[in-house]
């Protein structure tokens, strides 16, 4: 039977599955089912069901990348904007967790505790500090016309709102620090590691004495130590991927610009009465001191400018590849005070950055059909292979980049990224494989786990080897004669401090020397680099009862910022990690 007779002989099915299926159409456009499906989010995020909005989240941004501008006067880089944009993200779903912790808590400001802090006896330092008068006390009236004015009315509920934020905080934080209480006991203790000393001689055996050849390892001790020490071989999430890339270098055009720009000023320079504010007006690479130097004081490539005039400019001069001009400002005997104006060679953002980016779409566009290697090939691009790893910024080869890792953590296998902006440079990457986290198998790290292996067997071999020369010698000196060691000394030595002079970082040899007596030696000590044998020459421990009250009181203090910054490292990710959060930023900004 033919295709076109099975058609008209199946024609009435078809039709009925025909009208069926459009009504479903009609009836989802109605309710706008594909509208919503294709529709991007309205929220930038989500957290706990609290939306965090795309108009916050820029304004935190802004607030950044202005501060920013205020304090450098340069110009951001991509990785920098997106360092930023991270942090407002973080800062958002920070601020909205905390006010959930809060409202979970109870913690409130009641009508009557505000009222306290705008009219009150001791009102919020905010207040105090705009309607204070000339002698430091509350302008009652001015306050009271403040209040009653309507056209203040507006300003007065931000306000309002702004004192009931800050003290539902500081009630917070009294909470969390009523729960980090230093205890008396807590206090001495600091005190007796702050203030104990002792004086010892010692011999130490490095561990690095035992040579190689005097180390064997099976093949099952590097077994039972990769099982016995999973968790020093564990691996997050691993990306392994090939890019090609664009630099961002400077053209010969760009250089260009930039002299043209200083040739430019040249002129202007040479006119301005205020040297000072002109470079600053125009952004000069190289800041207005505004003193004299001599001529020895001065860098080699700045000496021209002795060769100038008073008020006079000089040509432009390339120094360290950027085009410079010096204007001498005076000079005193053999001492001149001088400027320079001087323009980094930036890569254009239009003629060269643009170029690159429009580039780096082009590949990506090609390589979607045709294959990564292919057009690669065809343009003549080298291909690099590289490894990231999930929540690790640092990526070999490439260098510092939040922004690469984002696109990682999004990426399938074998997709091709949209071009990535660095600071230096545009890449494409294709995900090659990624490797989920867990326990890196024995092959991977055999290299490791052998170091592991010697290591451990060098520092048993060392303290068997003191042990043998205790057995066989009495006092420090004879020990010391009979393995060929001079003794060394070091004096008070803090049972707080970390390291022994002439032997480095050792904590848990300071703490046996602190459990020994007065004139006692002791046996084989395992230190980080070392064994030792330790004479205690005085053991100083400090005596609590002679404690003044402000050693006390700034012993607390410190504890307690102690404390309260431990907390506060794992108050936030605790909230988080038992938080619905949803990242719609993906998704938003690149609608």
């Amino acid at each position: 039977m033919g295709v076109m007779e099975k058609m008209r002989n199946s024609t009435s099915s078809i039709l009925w599955i025909l009208i069926f299926s459009f009504g479903i159409l009609w009836v989802l456009a109605d309710v706008d089912f594909f509208g919503g499906i294709t529709q991007a989010p309205t929220d930038l995020g989500v957290v706990n069901g609290e939306p965090i909005s795309l108009e916050e989240y820029n304004n935190r941004v802004s607030f950044y990348t202005d501060q920013f501008s205020q304090q450098t006067g340069g110009t951001m880089t991509a990785e920098t904007r997106r360092m930023y944009e991270n942090q407002a993200w973080e800062d958002l779903v920070a601020s909205r967790l905390i006010q959930q912790k809060m409202n979970e808590m109870g913690i409130a400001v009641t009508d009557q505790e505000l009222i306290e802090m705008i009219t009150g006896e001791n009102p919020d330092p905010f207040i105090r500090q705009q309607f204070a008068d000339a002698d430091g006390n509350i302008d009652r009236i001015a306050l009271r016309a403040a209040i009653e004015s309507p056209e203040h009315s507006q300003a007065w509920i931000m306000i309002e709102q702004q004192l009931r934020d800050n003290r539902r905080q500081q009630k917070m934080g009294n909470f969390i620090s009523s729960g980090l209480r230093v205890s008396s006991l807590d206090i001495k203790n600091e005190f007796i590691r702050n203030n104990s000393y002792a004086d010892i001689r010692y011999l130490r055996f490095p561990f690095s004495d035992v040579a190689d050849e005097d180390i064997s390892i099976s093949e099952e001790e590097l077994r039972e130590y990769h099982r016995n020490n999973s968790e020093q071989f564990e691996r997050s999430e691993t990306y392994r991927f090939r890019y090609v890339s664009w630099d961002k270098t400077p053209t010969s055009q760009d250089t260009l610009n930039a002299i043209r720009d200083v040739e430019d000023l040249r002129t202007a320079f040479q006119n301005a009465e205020n040297d000072s504010l002109f470079l600053s007006q125009y952004q000069s690479d190289v800041p207005f001191s505004g003193g004299y130097v001599s001529r020895d004081e001065i860098r080699e490539e700045f000496l021209p400018v002795f060769d100038l005039k008073v008020g006079e400019v000089s040509e432009v001069m390339i120094i360290n590849d950027a085009p410079h001009v010096f204007k001498k400002i005076d000079q005193r005997n053999d001492q001149v005070k001088f400027g320079v104006l001087s323009y980094e060679v930036r890569a254009d953002p239009i003629g060269t950055i643009d170029r690159l980016a429009e580039t780096a779409e082009e590949f990506e566009f090609y390589a979607e059909s045709e294959g990564f290697e292919s057009e690669a090939e065809r343009r003549d691009l080298e291909i690099h292979q590289a490894t990231a790893t999930k929540d690790n910024p640092f990526v070999p080869g490439i260098g510092q980049s939040q922004t690469l890792l984002n696109e990682l953590e999004s990426l399938r296998r074998n997709r091709i990224s949209d071009p990535i902006e660095l600071d230096d440079q545009f890449i494409v990457v294709q995900m090659l494989e990624v490797i989920p986290e867990g326990v890196r198998p024995l092959d991977e790290v055999r290299s490791q786990v052998e170091n592991a292996v010697r290591n451990q067997k060098r520092k048993d071999i060392t303290y068997q080897r003191v042990r043998d020369l205790i057995a066989d010698n009495g006092d420090l000196e004879s020990l010391a004669e009979k393995a060929g060691r001079e003794i060394q000394e070091a004096e008070a030595i803090r049972m707080g401090g970390t390291s022994i002079p002439g032997a480095g970082r050792e904590i848990g040899v300071i703490g046996t020397i602190f459990s020994m007596e007065a004139g006692q030696t002791s046996g084989p000590v395992r230190g980080e680099n070392a064994v030792f044998i330790i004479h205690a020459d005085d053991i100083d421990i400090a005596d609590a009862s002679e404690m003044t009250s402000s050693q006390r009181s700034e012993i607390r203090n410190r504890l307690e910022q102690q404390k309260f910054m431990a907390f506060n490292e794992v108050f936030i990710d605790r909230l988080k990690s038992d938080a619905n959060i949803r990242d719609n930023r993906r998704r938003l900004l690149r609608n």
